[in-house]
């Protein structure tokens, strides 16, 4: 069997191990697939393997077990013996030293009776790579930079360009998957899905009795990609000349589950925390947690993405390629907020006068905000809301910028950063 890889540093390697020289307990938390096992390996001296049958049963006999060994332990897929957690729990009220566990799943039990472990465990997200991760350019605008507030000179280029992205966007951010020949990939990505339906599903104790509608209702989803497609739109998308439409507790409950294995990983509506402005919607924009899965969904690759699109010019944000462009920056955008301590919403008024596509919050209510243009150039247009939220806002908008797919980082005479994808990093 050929060996894995070498590992390649993750943005959040560096959070884990703030967190474990400090805290006791920390759970990495996040969709299957992104990595979170070989990582917590990085930082622990014992491994406890959950998905393990024979482990397993060890375990339930005695969930103390799991805490046994040179720390850290790594109690990997937890939620099979959700009692674990409280074993682990009961240790850290006890009085466990910083670093000594390390807990991972990839699903939101089902067991009600599990406590939160909140001021005893905390949780940290996992997301997939980021193009910087992948090796997809060389960073050379930091997003924690622009979160100071001091205007950081923006600089650098890059060669890649939209064929690349659009290459980047069906490859994938699991590292399992984005190294297989694109014929394995289109079938692992299939395969993803058809155990969330088949296994993940009746696991979280929803058996599913009509498998071809919740991968429809997947689809729907995945066409509704950084958009805030109303509820009605996303049922007609999957039920299209039904009679018979599904229930809304039914649906909910695809939704809910979805979100659960993180599958589904909405971009909140951003809520100013310091100033109050009029009329902002509250619909979430809508994300999968990995923009592949999107394109697999709805059966595009990167030929049929770049195929589709108008020319390279005017309008062709519009496109399905401008979404999925979206997904993958959003993606960038909310691990390098999260290793910055900030936090990642979007922005649009009711009746879209205005929307702002990123929201980067600071602690103190202070934001960068981001518009995501798969254009190589960037017009006065492009910058309109940017702006309009300057004037809004005053200095509570610490940097403005906007993201692309062009080669070259600058600020525009009015001030706005223009970054392209390949170059933004934590």
């Amino acid at each position: 069997m050929p060996s894995p890889p070498p590992y390649a540093a993750r943005v959040v390697d560096a959070e884990l191990q703030e967190y474990l020289a400090g805290l006791a307990a920390v759970a990495l938390e996040g969709a299957k697939g992104v990595g979170k096992t070989r990582t917590a390996l990085q930082h622990a001296r014992t491994v406890v393997q959950l998905d393990d049958p024979a482990q397993r049963d060890l375990v339930v006999a005695d969930p103390n077990r799991a805490l046994r060994g040179p720390t850290p332990v790594l109690v990997d897929e937890w939620q099979h013996v959700p009692s674990t957690w409280d074993a682990v729990r009961r240790a850290v009220d006890a009085g466990a030293a910083p670093g000594s566990y390390l807990l991972a799943r990839s699903a939101v039990p089902r067991d009600p009776g599990v406590h939160s472990g909140a001021g005893r465990i905390v949780r940290l997200r996992m997301r997939p790579m980021t193009l910087a991760e992948r090796g997809v350019g060389r960073p050379t605008v930091s997003l924690a930079d622009l979160l100071t507030g001091r205007r950081p000179a923006v600089a650098g280029t890059t060669t890649v360009g939209l064929d690349q992205y659009a290459d980047e966007i069906c490859r994938s951010g699991l590292p399992a998957i984005r190294a297989l020949t694109p014929r394995l990939r289109r079938a692992q990505l299939d395969g993803y899905v058809d155990a969330i339906i088949d296994r993940d599903f009746p696991d979280l104790g929803r058996a599913v009795r009509n498998p071809a509608a919740l991968r429809r209702w997947m689809a729907a989803y995945a066409a509704a990609e950084s958009t805030t497609t109303a509820y009605d739109r996303l049922l007609e998308a999957a039920t299209p000349g039904d009679v018979d439409k599904p229930a809304k507790t039914t649906t909910t409950a695809y939704r809910d589950i979805l979100e659960r294995l993180w599958f589904l990983d909405p971009v909140p509506a951003w809520t100013p925390s310091r100033n109050h402005l009029a009329r902002l919607g509250a619909a979430p924009k809508h994300h999968l947690a990995d923009p592949a899965f999107a394109a697999r969904l709805l059966g595009v690759d990167a030929d049929s993405l770049l195929g589709a699109a108008p020319s390279r010019g005017a309008g062709r944000e519009a496109t399905l390629l401008g979404q999925l462009f979206e997904s993958l920056v959003t993606l960038d955008v909310r691990v390098h907020a999260q290793a910055a301590e900030a936090r990642t919403g979007h922005l649009r008024l009711r009746g879209g006068d205005h929307e702002v596509d990123l929201v980067v919050e600071r602690g103190d209510g202070k934001v960068v905000a981001i518009e995501v243009k798969l254009a190589g150039t960037v017009t006065d247009a492009d910058a309109k809301h940017l702006h309009w939220l300057q004037e809004t806002l005053g200095d509570d908008v610490l940097d403005a910028v906007v993201v692309t797919s062009g080669a070259d980082a600058y600020r525009r005479r009015d001030g706005i950063a223009v970054v392209p994808a390949a170059l933004l990093g934590p």
